[in-house]
């Protein structure tokens, strides 16, 4: 059995989907970030890095959301949530990857700018910057990437819960839905998913 730890409103939802979607046992462990519980020794033994999501195997420990999704993928064969064919599986990894590299750390300068800067001046110019890099990025998705119904086209994949758990930080990042009429049909697409309703309910406890 896997054990997956996240936390609210984080990243890690996609690996969670994913497995419910995969049909693998699993249990999800919940951190508390606002008490730092991500910092505490006993979780850096698990997750040097601190973050979520981690998943626990019997072969050890995988971090980094494209892993875990393509190693859920590749593990799950029959759920048919990577496409078969090497260059569309390519393109699936090429639209996580993008997701990771850029969507990601455009949404992480609004609260994270102490990463890269250490004025104060700086964080809140990030901040300003997010709206801006975030619409940009949506905007490629909208017009370029996203095949529809998902984001591969007929097949649902690890694209979809990846693409879903960042839709809902638009809001919060100044971004309006309703500009993006794809993106926001996939958002209302992957809302009537039994597995993300089952999720969404586990993690909003």
């Amino acid at each position: 059995m896997f054990k997956l730890y996240y936390a609210p409103g984080t990243i890690a939802l996609a690996s969670l989907i994913a497995l419910e979607e995969a049909g693998a046992a699993y249990t999800a462990e919940r951190l508390d970030f606002k008490n730092s519980q991500q910092t505490t020794p006993e979780y850096l033994a698990i997750n040097p890095k601190g973050r979520v999501p981690a998943l626990v195997t019997d072969r050890g420990t995988l971090t980094e959301t494209p892993a875990i999704l393509g190693y859920i993928a590749q593990g799950f064969p029959q759920a048919r949530l990577m496409p078969e064919e090497p260059f569309a599986a390519a393109q699936a990894q090429s639209f996580n990857s993008y997701l990771c590299s850029t969507v990601h750390i455009n949404h992480a300068h609004k609260m994270r700018g102490y990463r890269w800067a250490v004025e104060e001046s700086s964080f809140a110019d990030m901040k300003r910057k997010v709206p801006e890099t975030m619409a940009a990025c949506f905007a490629l998705i909208e017009r370029e990437m996203l095949k529809g119904p998902w984001v591969m086209g007929e097949q649902y994949t690890i694209c979809d819960p990846y693409l879903y758990a960042i839709e809902l930080w638009l809001d919060g990042d100044g971004v309006d839905l309703k500009t993006l009429p794809k993106v926001a049909a996939h958002h209302q697409r992957m809302l009537e998913r039994p597995a993300v309703q089952k999720v969404l309910a586990e993690v909003k406890r």
